[in-house]
């Protein structure tokens, strides 16, 4: 049985720390790409996904790891400025464990394998990190292990003939010369163009 290969989420969730921490207050009520989150939702939902994916890999398996991402709006945690970088930490730590990776777990009330489980945790991270910074007027560069990982499992999905209407929108075409992170958004069901002045109807 081939070992799964294995790689630090510390980088990519460092990233999306500084993010987080350069968001002000008034910044929160602004649209993201993500149509029905504002931007205190996307940061409710990164600290949520975050918990989960930690249980995940630690295979901490209850109501953590049992909820489907679609139930409800997130909503944002008062504490989120200290919690999110700590939820962040504790998910690149628990990935850090080999065994995480092997074996079966559950995320958002699907199960499936370690490994897999992993890919959609580093997805997570680099996209809604990019929904973020877009969001917020940020730049945004996220480590390039985990941005490669992200595009090469979203590419999988978009040519998986049951993908159907499933987890993500439809793929948004983008040039085959276009950077590495525009064309992984655009597997993403994103517009790799998309603006808060854009999503206000400007």
């Amino acid at each position: 049985m081939t070992e799964p290969t294995t790689f630090d989420l510390g980088p990519q969730t460092r990233v999306v720390a500084r993010l987080a921490a350069a968001v002000p207050d008034a910044r929160l009520a602004d649209p993201t790409p993500c149509p029905d989150y504002a931007v205190r939702n996307l940061l409710g939902h990164l600290t949520g996904l975050a918990v989960a994916f930690r249980d995940a890999a630690r295979k901490d398996l209850g109501p953590t790891t049992d909820t489907a991402p679609d139930t409800t709006v997130p909503s944002l945690p008062a504490d989120w400025r200290e919690a999110l970088p700590r939820v962040l930490d504790e998910l690149a730590e628990a990935w850090r464990d080999p065994s995480a990776w092997t074996g079966m777990t559950r995320a958002g009330s699907v199960d499936l394998p370690g490994e897999i489980a992993a890919a959609v945790a580093v997805d997570e991270l680099v996209i809604h990190g990019w929904d973020l910074a877009r969001a917020t007027g940020q730049e945004y560069v996220p480590d390039a292990t985990a941005l490669g990982a992200s595009h090469a499992f979203l590419l999988a999905a978009a040519e998986d003939e049951s993908r159907g209407g499933g987890i993500f929108g439809a793929v948004v075409p983008v040039p085959d010369d276009a950077p590495l992170l525009d064309r992984a958004v655009g597997l993403s069901g994103r517009d790799p163009s998309w603006t808060p002045l854009a999503a206000r109807g400007r």
